[in-house]
């Protein structure tokens, strides 16, 4: 397949040295114009988890076998340099690995020798099955997270700006997202929250089902209430209230929260009590000693509410939301630990469902590989084809020069035509006859001894 991947991941270098090789912004479309050196096309993923660089080495040149009409053991000759080819193709590859690897090193202004022990190399079917797991968040630090998907996928377009994306890196890639899809969909691989981000979101998927109408309060703009806010907003809540001390920080989460749709507002902490009674959702996460939501200030909301539901999000320590407001009617609180235990046994779940899909990735490799070869052949028949073309029109124009001449008997030429012809069309699978009965591969033998038979009964 000559598909090759070069990379580090945060299981094999350290962050630091992650990095210093993450390509990104300007950088990557530089090394896809550079990488077309080469490669036979590429596409370069770079995450805070990894930087991996997919790409088609190209093929090596190899001068098409001649002489088939030469005796046996000069044939023999070129099956054994045929043997050599093979071995000379995969030196061949590596020598290109070896290009890729001195070229990241040159373009991060680092030495081989610093980034090799951190590096791996798949090749052919293993690259694939690598590429095929990071896609569907089987390699990821959190198991089956989906983002990576996506982060793919905006690879792959950079590289189709660039036109990096040959037509077989791009078939490729086509059979990698469609297999990545069924793994997300056939397996529980992803199915559950493993992050408190994520676990809160799906919190909130479960209570209220329309969204846009909602109203989601964020006490606190620290960076783990930035998460949470960002994606119970990213599913689709119309009204965001940001309450926190420093205005500067709740303003650059309000501008990262903004969407023409949404309404986004930044109160002052103090206005908490008058605030909280118009949020639906609530999550607070202030580094605090003291508690910012108790249940005198719930209960006066809630009615102001006429007791509509609330689901509270209580991700501090020491806790921002008093604890007993649990038995209050109408509000659902989830302290940090709630939704800890909750993850833990999604994680466990994640796990499980792992081997199910480590499994059907086997499969799917199987199978694109064998899609792979399928499509190869038909360029492998088509170039088979003109060889031989060309092997008999060259032996037709001998023969009808010979025509020409004075003295040429045309019963002998015609003779000598057949036995020619008949020599060049039966070499090949002559020549693989001996070398499967040399060999003892009877199962070989028997396959093209039958296939040259049915063959010949025309079917």
């Amino acid at each position: 397949m000559r598909l090759v991947v070069i990379g580090v991941n945060h299981k094999t270098a350290p962050v630091a040295l992650r990095e210093r090789l993450a390509l990104v912004g300007d950088d990557v479309n530089i090394a896809l114009k550079q990488l077309e050196r080469f490669t036979d096309g590429s596409v370069i993923v770079s995450t805070c988890n990894r930087t991996e660089i997919y790409a088609l080495v190209p093929q090596l040149s190899l001068a098409p076998e001649s002489g088939a009409h030469l005796a046996e053991p000069q044939a023999a000759t070129i099956a054994s340099n045929n043997a050599v080819a093979v071995q000379t193709a995969s030196a061949a590859i590596s020598a290109h690995i070896l290009k890729i690897k001195t070229w990241l090193a040159d373009f991060k202004q680092l030495s081989l020798d610093e980034i090799d022990p951190y590096l791996y190399v798949h090749r052919d079917t293993h690259a694939l099955t690598h590429w095929l797991r990071v896609a569907a968040g089987l390699d990821s630090m959190i198991l089956g997270e989906p983002q990576i998907l996506g982060q793919i996928k905006r690879s792959v377009h950079l590289a189709q700006d660039q036109k990096a994306l040959s037509n077989q890196l791009g078939w490729i890639v086509d059979q990698v997202f469609a297999a990545a899809k069924r793994v997300r969909n056939e397996t529980q691989v992803g199915a559950q929250a493993v992050s408190l981000s994520y676990a809160a979101a799906k919190l909130v998927t479960q209570i209220f089902d329309d969204l846009p109408s909602r109203t989601l309060l964020v006490v606190a703009a620290g960076e783990m209430n930035r998460l949470v806010a960002t994606h119970i907003a990213g599913l689709g809540v119309g009204r965001v209230i940001i309450c926190n001390r420093n205005p500067e920080r709740a303003e650059a989460l309000a501008a990262e929260l903004r969407r023409p749709d949404r309404i986004i507002e930044v109160r002052a902490l103090q206005e908490l009590p008058q605030v909280l009674s118009e949020a639906d959702i609530v999550s607070s996460c202030s580094g605090s000693m003291d508690v910012l939501i108790d249940k005198t200030m719930t209960l006066r909301a809630l009615k102001s509410r006429r007791y509509q539901p609330m689901l509270m999000i209580d991700l501090a320590v020491p806790r921002d939301i008093d604890s007993t407001i649990s038995r209050i009617d109408d509000v659902y609180l989830y302290s940090v630990d709630d939704l800890q235990h909750v993850i833990a046994g999604n994680i466990e779940q994640r796990r499980q469902a792992a081997v199910d899909a480590e499994l059907l990735v086997s499969q799917l490799v199987v199978e694109m590989d064998r899609r792979f070869q399928v499509r190869q052949v038909g360029k492998d028949i088509q170039q088979y084809r003109a060889r031989t073309h060309d092997q008999v029109d060259k032996l037709l124009h001998e023969s009808i020069a010979k025509l020409q001449q004075d003295n040429a008997s045309p019963e002998d030429i015609l003779i000598e035509l057949s036995r020619r012809l008949t020599q060049t069309l039966t070499h090949a699978p002559s020549k693989l006859m001996r070398k499967a009965a040399r060999e003892g591969d009877n199962e070989l033998l028997d396959f093209v001894v039958s296939g040259l038979q049915e063959a010949h009964r025309g079917r």
